[in-house]
């Protein structure tokens, strides 16, 4: 079962659907999560983090098999890392977006069938 309903809200929401998926086919290289920094001392009196704000610890945190995971991110790659989140974080908000349209093009459709 396909539902089509007619009129210009379903129109609407049709082709905001098929511009989101045109606009993001699946690519490879997404993250889930979010990259933090944290800034840590290493205890030696005579280092510039004993009076400063400490070393940057960059972490990307993320949940897989239902369990949170956090893995040290080293510095060279946070740029890389913080691009490839963003781009993920934009893919899942236009994937809930395209869901949330087959939603409610379900509803329109069973509205405009006729009564039983």
């Amino acid at each position: 079962m396909t539902p089509q309903p007619k009129g210009p809200d379903a129109a609407r929401l049709r082709q905001r659907k098929f511009a989101l998926l045109r606009q993001f086919p699946f690519p490879e290289d997404l993250l889930p999560g979010s990259l933090s920094v944290s800034h840590t001392r290493c205890g030696k009196p005579t280092c510039h983090c004993a009076k400063g704000e400490g070393h940057a610890a960059w972490s990307l945190t993320f949940m897989a098999a239902g369990k949170k995971r956090v893995e040290r991110i080293p510095k060279q790659w946070v740029d890389d890392v913080r691009r490839r989140v963003e781009a993920g974080r934009a893919f899942q908000d236009a994937l809930r977006e395209v869901l949330t349209a087959n939603a409610e093009l379900l509803v329109l459709w069973r509205k405009q069938q006729p009564p039983r």
